[in-house]
């Protein structure tokens, strides 16, 4: 491509989660291409291993740099907390995570100083929220609490069914009990939960939702490298582009109720050949 701004931006995710990422590019910077990628044959990420998660994120960065993209986006907490500040010293392209836009924003909103963090075990156990807060500012008190559950919910796209309300509630009530004032959705499938959450947590609890401030981080990001995409948005099947490792049919089904645009094709490709 002649014109790095029309280069697309990558996403990746370790499945269907990132896609509230998509959502929120989409949303926010219409102008942009989308090429996606989903390892749905290796979620969750939250039970692995920081070298596994780092080798899964290199293949997939090698396959997006075939796609020719102008940034990427890590639309995992996960492969934020155990990934990124590596693969950062490994590319000639922006790469930005979704821990820091979120984190920050939930500095700005606290008014007590007590803020949970909702996540995955490994970005609960990288400590990854409450360092970066804690930096921010020292006298913020950080409670995190990992709810592993909640990625094998929102895949299977039982959002308001019995089953994850029950769930969310034994998971919520010890965060209930540290009376906090703000919640973090720290793994990007729990925004797709953030009507339970949010029901169960009461209405004196903001819920920050990293994907929407990564969005606009991304948008402050391409102006100030000077690669934004000043076009509109052309036609869809162009515009975003959808690969996973596994399971299409299914990505696909739970993308159109997640997505503003319906896609029609999901490709599946061997990342492990990257």
């Amino acid at each position: 491509m002649n014109n790095i701004c029309e280069a697309p931006i990558g996403v990746f995710d370790s499945g269907v989660g990132g896609l509230t990422v998509a959502r929120e590019i989409m949303r926010n910077i219409p102008g942009e291409r989308i090429v996606y990628f989903g390892d749905t044959a290796r979620v969750p990420y939250g039970s692995k291993s920081k070298d596994t998660v780092l080798r899964y994120s290199r293949q997939i960065i090698r396959f997006l740099r075939t796609r020719k993209v102008k940034a990427i986006v890590i639309a995992c907490n996960t492969a934020s907390a155990y990934a990124l500040e590596e693969i950062q010293k490994e590319l000639d392209i922006p790469i930005i995570g979704v821990v820091k836009p979120g984190a920050r924003v939930a500095c700005q909103v606290t008014q007590n100083g007590r803020i949970g963090v909702i996540a995955t075990d490994a970005t609960i156990q990288s400590e990854i929220y409450t360092d970066f807060i804690c930096n921010q500012d020292a006298n913020i008190r950080v409670i995190g609490k990992a709810c592993p559950l909640f990625v094998p919910l929102a895949e299977e796209g039982w959002l308001d069914d019995p089953v994850t309300i029950q769930i969310a509630k034994r998971y919520l009530q010890e965060l209930k009990d540290s009376d906090i004032d703000t919640l973090i959705l720290g793994c990007t499938h729990y925004p797709l939960l953030r009507s339970t959450v949010g029901k169960i947590m009461g209405s004196r609890v903001r819920l920050v939702n990293p994907a929407y401030e990564t969005a606009l981080e991304l948008a402050r990001l391409l102006k100030r490298e000077g690669i934004a995409n000043p076009g509109k948005n052309q036609e869809e099947s162009e515009h975003y582009q959808f690969y996973v490792s596994d399971a299409s049919d299914k990505f696909k089904q739970v993308a159109n109720s997640i997505l503003p645009y319906d896609i029609d094709t999901t490709k599946q490709i061997n990342i492990e050949e990257y």
